[in-house]
């Protein structure tokens, strides 16, 4: 599938009746803003709706964009739960999944314990506190073409299969190789050896991250918020003025 999408398909009619504006889009970092045209999860934003008695009702979500059937482009919520959901799962995946670790389950599972319906990949998205799951054969095919083009033993697949971080030498440089159904093939490469691998897992914010209309601020439970520019406090308004200095010096 191709989730390659260009800027001008973002919808932000849609998501302008959650408050997503086109201006607190516009003004995510570049690397975030690609991130989610290349098809992967935005981070967790806040929300909020209008309930048919005229409260406002707020949450945070994740969200993705997909294209329709029509060709149209679409987009799905994975809303932040209260708390995890490991029902299905018993007590070993749990700690498997609460430690970041990739687990291979079933999708349903009946009464008696008994396991149904479709075998895939779970991982836990931290941030979300949902619990994500993609079929087995997907996550298999890439791992098969992962190991055709670096060569890899029947031994490193396996490792890649058993949810474990892998690291190879390509052409003198250390790669590094794991599950993360986060990204949009469900399997990530880094760049350098297992730290770098799970370091670059997660986007570190800053306190304040200023755009062209606002600003995306992160507080200490990190939560993400937008302030629009006419409603920055004295110290946002410094912030700017020492980060702009700081860009004036480079």
């Amino acid at each position: 599938m191709n989730y390659n999408f260009d800027e001008n398909e973002m919808p932000y009619g849609i998501l302008e009746r959650f408050g997503l504006t086109q201006e607190m889009i516009e003004d995510l970092p570049t690397d975030v803003l690609q991130n989610i045209l290349n098809g992967r999860h935005s981070p967790v934003l806040p929300i909020y709706i209008i309930a048919d008695d005229g409260e406002e009702v707020k949450a945070r979500t994740r969200f993705c964009l997909v294209r329709t059937p029509e060709g149209n482009v679409d987009v799905l919520f994975f809303p932040k739960l209260d708390e995890y959901d490991f029902k299905v799962f018993n007590e070993q995946q749990k700690q498997s999944l609460l430690a970041g670790k990739p687990i291979i389950g079933h999708l349903e599972s009946n009464e008696t314990g008994h396991e149904l319906g479709t075998k895939c990949f779970f991982q836990l998205d931290q941030d979300s506190k949902q619990v994500l799951s993609v079929p087995t054969p997907v996550i298999g095919r890439n791992i098969q073409y992962l190991t055709d083009r670096y060569h890899l033993t029947g031994a490193e697949m396996q490792k890649l299969q058993n949810g474990e971080i892998l690291s190879i030498i390509d052409n003198d440089e250390e790669i590094s190789i794991g599950i993360d159904l986060n990204s949009n093939a469900g399997i990530r490469l880094a760049a350098g050896n297992e730290q770098v691998w799970r370091r670059e897992a997660k986007r570190e914010w800053d306190k304040y991250n200023f755009g062209i209309f606002g600003c995306w601020t992160m507080d200490e439970n990190g939560n993400l918020d937008y302030i629009h520019e006419e409603d920055y406090s004295e110290e946002i308004w410094n912030e700017q003025k020492k980060q702009g200095m700081r860009m004036i010096q480079r």
